[in-house]
């Protein structure tokens, strides 16, 4: 099952009108945004072993965490296993072995050919799956890899615990010489090459994340991105290679000491000409994350909100939590001229977004709105309670039909509302994520895979392509700024058609949605 980032639904909240009841800190005349000009920026998606967009020449960097084994024993029935800090495997008991799979991608939408794999360390490498051993010695292994079958596995079948394998880097065929130079692949960068920034939610794992303190981040030392999210060191060398900015998503645990290192390293090593997008976590408004909770609790625990109105108290947390996170940043940069401080909404709902932003003004510590404008397709609740039986028997034709006549028009009557309550309080319009919301959500898993189908088709039909061509136009002429479509590369599933294509080498005239958006990338200049 994919990771419920993937799952982009909006939870129907009873709004009254939000009155502050603290005193408002005293804020500086908060000066005029700049024109807006429209830019598309990239939601990246997340590393996981079944990630299809393979953005590092480095497959490991994508494994899934270790799979404890014992010979004759069901899959992942080994015992537990001995783990160091970065997730490497200290120690094997007798008969057991530790398995990653890599590359759990069908079709072979992925490099075929010899991989080679580095190591440090003592003990006994083998691999499982669609590889074959043709070489190893020392620190080094040879395997031919065959992706037409499907992905592959790396087998720690011994390890000496006084020097125990580490450090595995398993490359992809012709960057064995240039892995560690380049570590992004040419296919990746080439694609999202002139987008105004990366944001980096899922990058980040940022839904649910338990990380709160400095030591808890993902470094380039640990064994895998997909356990905790890729390295900020590696985020920062992306952006500074393409010269794209940043879009940062602050943990909704992390204390200040976090925020502090975080935006010194970023202050340090990021390209000084780039802007920096900052956000408290993810949605935050929305109940079914980890830290919609949290912030609720809070809120009520700081006396921000009614016991009873746990919801209300969350948004005013994410104004109070946002505004600190914003002023460490400041002190850190002795300033805000490369900061874009977000204030995230829920899109067409003005009660969060007056909730957020008019509370103790913190629309004054901040430079943008944000919303995610998604055409809103979730079959099987709310207005669409009913509406799953008769799709099973709809054309591909029939379904796109009403997916213009009724979530695309919604879509843009969200933008335009939410337009309005950003000028009134003087800040830009942007959007953190938006796109088809194709989702069925009826109860019978036979009709939710038929649904689904005709729905992976309407994602691949050319009138879809046209739809977003005239959505990003549509934010264009209202004053909309920067919009981080989500998202970049993934495969369909019964959860979603979220990527705008599914695999690292689709063709734009495969997916007409990725052709729409860079097309308009390039119709507004951003793309050659």
């Amino acid at each position: 099952m994919r990771s419920a980032s993937f799952l982009k639904i909006g939870i129907v909240t009873l709004v009254l009108a939000t009155t502050a009841v603290f005193a408002a800190e005293v804020a500086p005349p908060a000066p005029k945004p700049a024109p807006a000009k429209a830019r598309l920026g990239m939601n990246l998606a997340g590393p996981a072993d079944w990630a299809t967009e393979l953005p590092f020449v480095d497959v490991f960097r994508m494994s899934r965490p270790w799979i404890s084994q014992k010979q004759g024993a069901g899959w992942g029935q080994g015992p537990e296993l001995a783990i160091d800090d970065l997730g490497w495997v200290k120690t094997l008991e007798p008969g057991c072995y530790a398995e990653a799979m890599l590359c759990t991608i069908s079709g072979g939408h992925y490099p075929a050919g010899i991989y080679t794999v580095f190591y440090e360390g003592e003990g006994k490498i083998d691999f499982g799956k669609n590889a074959k051993l043709v070489e190893a010695k020392p620190g080094q292994i040879r395997i031919d890899v065959d992706s037409s079958k499907g992905g592959f596995s790396l087998q720690i079948k011994q390890t000496n615990p006084q020097n125990y394998i580490r450090n595995i880097r398993v490359i992809m065929p012709g960057f064995e010489k240039t892995w560690e130079k380049d570590p992004f692949h040419p296919a990746f960068l080439k694609r999202w090459n002139g987008f105004a920034c990366y944001r980096f939610m899922d990058w980040m794992h940022t839904n649910g994340s338990t990380i709160s303190k400095w030591s808890d981040r993902p470094t380039l030392q640990h064994a895998t991105f997909s356990k905790r999210g890729v390295a900020l060191e590696r985020m920062i060398e992306l952006c500074n290679r393409q010269k794209i900015d940043p879009w940062f998503c602050m943990p909704h645990l992390a204390d200040d000491d976090f925020i502090r290192q975080f935006a010194a390293m970023v202050k340090a090593k990021l390209d000084p000409s780039l802007k920096i997008y900052i956000e408290y976590s993810n949605e935050v408004w929305n109940g079914q994350f980890v830290q919609s909770r949290y912030a609720g609790e809070q809120g009520v625990k700081l006396g921000l909100g009614p016991k009873e109105k746990p919801w209300e108290a969350g948004w005013h947390y994410t104004a109070v939590r946002s505004m600190e996170i914003f002023k460490i940043w400041e002190d850190v940069f002795g300033g805000r001229d490369r900061l874009v401080r977000v204030l995230p909404s829920q899109a067409g709902n003005s009660g969060v977004s007056e909730g957020i932003l008019g509370f103790r003004e913190a629309a004054k510590h901040a430079d943008a709105l944000a919303i995610a404008p998604y055409m809103p397709y979730s079959i099987g609740r709310g207005k669409t309670a009913d509406l799953g039986e008769q799709m099973k028997d709809w054309s591909v034709e029939q379904m796109i039909e009403h997916f213009e006549k009724t979530a695309f028009q919604d879509s843009l009557n969200r933008m335009r509302k939410d337009k309005i309550i950003a000028d009134k309080h003087g800040v830009k319009f942007i959007a953190y994520e938006g796109g088809q919301h194709m989702v069925a959500f009826v109860k019978d898993a036979e009709l939710v895979k038929k649904i689904s189908a005709t729905m992976h088709a309407a994602n691949r039909h050319p009138r879809m392509g046209d739809m977003y061509r005239r959505y990003y136009d549509e934010w264009a002429k209202i004053g909309g700024d920067v919009f981080a479509v989500f998202s970049s590369i993934g495969q369909y599933s019964n959860h979603g058609a979220w990527g705008l294509a599914e695999y690292y080498d689709s063709k734009p005239s495969d997916y007409p949605k990725l052709d729409a958006t860079l097309r308009t990338a390039k119709d507004w200049g951003q793309i050659p």
